[in-house]
């Protein structure tokens, strides 16, 4: 299994530099990936702040990379979640994910800014 970082996925994505592009496509018809919650984020904000893609694309680009055969996470189900409540309310990629554990597991989730949200 392959630990694949936020660059290689947003070369997928984005196919913004051919050779990269492809070297990741090979890599993933090849080798058992895992992306972390954490890659997923990073990915989420450039993919927002950088290169200003609406959020519900954001959110169907990530959903076509977890669906790939050889592609693995920690919970696909919190992702589809939060990647749906990001492309809702306007809160960020974590905290979608926060909600997620809220819905799937009853986790209560302590936020503790001036802008609060609930799950």
């Amino acid at each position: 299994m392959i630990l694949v970082d936020a660059n290689a996925i947003l070369r997928f994505i984005l196919y913004d530099n051919h050779d990269m592009a492809v070297e990741v496509c090979k890599l993933l018809e090849k080798n058992k990936v895992f992306l972390r919650y954490e890659v997923i984020a990073e990915i989420v904000y450039v993919l927002h702040k950088v290169y200003m893609m609406p959020k519900t694309e954001i959110g169907d680009c990530i959903k076509k990379v977890l669906k790939l055969t050889n592609v693995d996470t920690e919970s696909e189900e919190i992702l589809f979640l939060a990647l749906e409540k990001y492309a809702m309310v306007n809160i960020d990629f974590i905290d979608c994910i926060l909600c997620g554990f809220n819905e799937i597991y009853g986790f209560k989730v302590l936020h503790l800014t001036k802008s609060s949200f609930q799950c």
